[in-house]
C-alpha cells in the first residue's frame, strides 16, 4: 500500500478514536475552567555595578572568574540571579505595586537561552492577600512559556495551576518585564 493510500486511512482512524474515551464507562474527559485568573507584570532590574539604587535583582552565582555585575557570555550559562521585583497590574514600572516577585532564576544551558525559575508572588493589596508559588523551566526564546503554580497562601491557599509567561519588554541585560497570565485550577 502506498503512502498516498494510507494517509486517509490513518486520518479516519484518528477521527474515530478521538470520539472514544480511555476512561472506563466511556466517560468523556471534561476540561475544567479556571477557578481564578490573574494577569500581572513583574519588572526585573539587574544590578550592573552602577544602578544600586534602582536594582531589584543581583547576580549571586557566576562561572569561575566571572564578574557578578555582568551576565556571563555563552547563553549566561552558570549565572544565578536572586530577585525582589515589583509586581504591577499593568506594564508600567512606575504604577503602584500590588506586591513583590521574590525568588531566583539560573541559566542552565550551554546550547540556548533557557533558565530555571523558582519564585513567589507576595501580594498585599486590597484585592489580594497571600502568596502564589511558581516553579519551572523557562525557554527564553519562545514567545510564551508555561510554568507550574505549585501552591500558595492566604487568598491562594494551596492553589495549583499554570502560569503563561511572556517577555513583555527588555532593555539589554539590565531590565526585563514579564507578563504573567495565571490560571488556577485548584482553589480552596
Amino acid at each position: 500500500m502506498s503512502s498516498k493510500n494510507i494517509a486517509p486511512i490513518i486520518l479516519v482512524f484518528f477521527l474515530c478514536i478521538s470520539g472514544s474515551s480511555a476512561i472506563p464507562g466511556g466517560k468523556k474527559i471534561k476540561y475544567h475552567k479556571p477557578c481564578k485568573e490573574l494577569v500581572l507584570y513583574f519588572h526585573d532590574i539587574v544590578y550592573n555595578g552602577k544602578n544600586a539604587d534602582n536594582a531589584t535583582s543581583a547576580i549571586v552565582g557566576a562561572p569561575e572568574g566571572a564578574n557578578l555585575t555582568i551576565l556571563a557570555a555563552h547563553y549566561h550559562f552558570g549565572n544565578m540571579v536572586v530577585f525582589d521585583d515589583p509586581i504591577t497590574l499593568d506594564n508600567n514600572l512606575h504604577s503602584p505595586p500590588v506586591g513583590r516577585a521574590q525568588g531566583l532564576y539560573f541559566y542552565d544551558s550551554k546550547a540556548e537561552f533557557t533558565a530555571w525559575l523558582a519564585f513567589s508572588f507576595v501580594l498585599n493589596s486590597t484585592d489580594h492577600q497571600g502568596t502564589i508559588n511558581f516553579v519551572g523551566a523557562d525557554p527564553l526564546m519562545h514567545k510564551t512559556r508555561d510554568i507550574s503554580v505549585v501552591g500558595g497562601t492566604g487568598d491562594f491557599f494551596m492553589a495549583r495551576g499554570i502560569a503563561t509567561i511572556m517577555t513583555d519588554a527588555f532593555e539589554g541585560e539590565v531590565y526585563f518585564r514579564l507578563r504573567v497570565d495565571i490560571k488556577l485550577y485548584e482553589c480552596w
